[in-house]
């Protein structure tokens, strides 16, 4: 069964450029486009797909808040975003609404492919190029700041953890993995989240891309 993309974005052009480019592939398929947020969520709401593919600024309704509801009304449908920024306030808003996948515009095609299976997998995806300059920025913040890298202070079991956290996966099967309780992997969480002091699994995602963890 082909994966079921939907593709929200304000320019036809790119639309189209978008559909040519992953229906090239036979296990991916374009079963809807929307040119606004509002309509994106109707479409999303209406073919129940398995990835939407969302400019990050349209009109009538950008694509954060309608990724916000896409997410809450179709938990089971992932969310790539597409910007032209790299900064970490649009990746974390994007993550905070729900999105499991963040492209830069200019990213090689071949990352729009990859970013399409991972999400659909129940993956994060980041491109590239996102993922070197945070994780370059963040190296530099730790060698300006002089201060020690808390991922040091995470003991084995906790880093084993994290890697499971940000790869999207499920309390209970990481539980299962890890042959733990679930109430014993969410204290794990707790307490690996305070040394890192991050507050949310979106931060706790953003971190793990700054470090290098996702690529």
């Amino acid at each position: 069964m082909p994966i079921r993309i939907v593709l929200a974005d304000d320019h036809t052009i790119l639309r189209n450029g978008l559909r040519l480019l992953l229906e090239r592939h036979p296990d991916l398929s374009v079963v809807g486009e929307a040119a606004n947020g509002r309509e994106a969520v109707e479409v999303a709401t209406r073919e129940s797909p398995h990835v939407v593919v969302m400019d990050i600024s349209m009109p009538i309704l950008n694509g954060i808040e309608a990724a916000r509801r896409i997410t809450s009304e179709l938990p089971r449908t992932a969310v790539i975003v597409l910007s032209v920024h790299s900064d970490e306030a649009y990746i974390l808003r994007a993550l905070k609404a729900g999105a499991r996948g963040y492209l830069l515009k200019d990213s090689a095609e071949a990352d729009l492919i990859q970013a399409v299976r991972a999400v659909s997998a129940g993956k994060a995806y980041f491109s590239p190029t996102v993922s070197k300059v945070l994780a370059e920025d963040y190296v530099r913040q730790v060698r300006q700041q002089g201060v020690d890298d808390p991922y040091d202070l995470l003991t084995p079991r906790e880093r084993e953890l994290l890697q499971l956290i940000v790869e999207l996966k499920p309390t209970k099967e990481i539980a299962d993995l890890l042959h733990l309780s679930p109430h014993t992997v969410d204290t794990h969480r707790s307490n690996l989240m305070q040394k890192l002091n991050v507050h949310s699994i979106p931060e706790l995602i953003l971190y793990a891309v700054r470090r290098g963890l996702i690529r």
